[in-house]
């Protein structure tokens, strides 16, 4: 039994049919940030970084398993943050504002995992001084 009038038919209104794949991604993401986010903690706490400091942000960053944990958390955590600010956005505002709001949201996810990654890069190749 079909719940739609000729009417949506013809005009195409109706499910785009990409929500169950937006919802997994999402849900994939929240998943794959437990672990990379214990290890965070957990490298902070049993190395006792002090962040204060350059240096040993540097000494931590500068060895190649974190750097590469760092960058997979960062991009872990911008897609999810964006898929979330996606969902609010499309639920939330309307008009003209939400096409803009999605644009901006990605792009300003994109220029932030852009701008933490180069950082996280450079620091750990020791092109800093």
């Amino acid at each position: 039994m079909k719940y739609r009038t000729p009417l949506s038919n013809v005009l195409g209104l109706g499910s785009s049919k990409t929500g169950v794949h937006h919802w997994w991604v999402q849900r994939l993401t929240a998943v794959a940030l437990i672990p990379l986010t214990l290890w965070f903690a957990f490298a902070i706490v049993s190395q006792r970084l002090d962040f204060s400091s350059f240096e040993s942000a540097r000494e931590f960053i500068g060895q190649p398993i974190h750097a590469l944990l760092l960058i997979l958390l960062t991009f872990t955590m911008l897609h999810h943050s964006q898929l979330g600010i996606q969902v609010i956005v499309e639920d939330y505002v309307h008009g003209p504002l939400k096409v803009v709001g999605l644009i901006a949201s990605k792009y300003a996810h994109i220029a932030a995992g852009v701008a933490a990654i180069y950082s996280i890069v450079v620091i750990s190749v020791g092109q800093v001084s």
